[in-house]
């Protein structure tokens, strides 16, 4: 299942059945497990964890060390989950001890061409990034969010469950959950009614979550005003709340 062109550190964990293509360089202080796919010409370094059922395409750069000028050789690490497929050159870096020293990857994620994941960001499931969508460091992402081709994602930023960012959108500021963003810079421009009906989310919730849209981004009068009418729907929308929760801990702002 090895390719006798890899070039493989002999203190790597490799589950028996795991594949790894020609021109391949794992390293030290990796660990991939069973059933993941290393197409030709990938770099791992450690440490890093891959799960399990991964497929890792040609050229992609897995757990280099983070494009931060203040990491000096700490030991910090990136760990992905299962059933991830990661495109041709993506890149993904491991954390910082500054950010906790991990960077973190969940599973059932699509990572497609040219994706950046940067140093200590916390990624979700059932995500995808588009091509060319890059996160800088310490970025948060939900679980079923979706970013555009070419989104571009400010340093701790969070990005909420299940939203959707348009081609070539600029992200400076949290994005609430549900939410549809796009431009730059990003503006709120609704919530992502079509991937929550493909998702199975009754008609209600849909409601429910364009009305606290209209509430927190279109009325008028001030942003106290808007959360405490938002809360009324939060009472008969675990939905609703979800976004006022994100809200109340948003440190960098949210895109409006």
């Amino acid at each position: 299942m090895i390719h006798n062109t890899a070039i493989i550190d002999d203190s790597a964990k490799i589950a028996d059945d795991v594949h790894v293509g020609p021109y391949c360089v794992i390293e030290a202080d990796v660990e991939i497990q069973s059933g993941t796919i290393i197409e030709p010409h990938v770099v791992i370094k450690g440490p890093t964890l891959i799960g399990k059922d991964n497929h890792i395409f040609q050229f992609a750069s897995i757990g280099e060390q983070p494009q931060d000028l203040k990491y000096a050789g700490e030991y910090t690490r990136l760990e992905i989950g299962d059933r991830n497929t990661i495109r041709e050159y993506v890149t993904m870096h491991r954390g910082t001890e500054q950010g906790g020293g991990i960077t973190r990857i969940g599973s059932d994620n699509l990572f497609m061409a040219y994706t950046h994941v940067a140093h200590d960001c916390l990624i979700g499931n059932h995500i995808i990034l588009a091509n060319n969508a890059t996160l800088a460091g310490h970025v948060t992402v939900g679980d079923h969010a979706i970013l555009g081709g070419f989104t571009s994602v400010h340093q701790f930023t969070r990005i909420g469950a299940h939203c959707f960012t348009g081609f070539a959108t600029a992200l400076d500021r949290d994005v609430l959950p549900y939410f549809i963003v796009a431009g730059n810079r990003a503006r709120a421009i609704g919530i992502n009614k079509e991937g929550l009906r493909r998702r199975d989310f009754s008609k209600e919730t849909i409601r429910a979550l364009q009305e606290v849209f209209k509430i927190l981004v279109k009325a008028k009068g001030s942003h106290q005003e808007a959360v405490e009418k938002a809360k009324v729907l939060a009472k008969d929308s675990v939905e609703v709340q979800q976004v006022l929760d994100f809200l109340e801990q948003s440190q960098r702002g949210w895109t409006r």
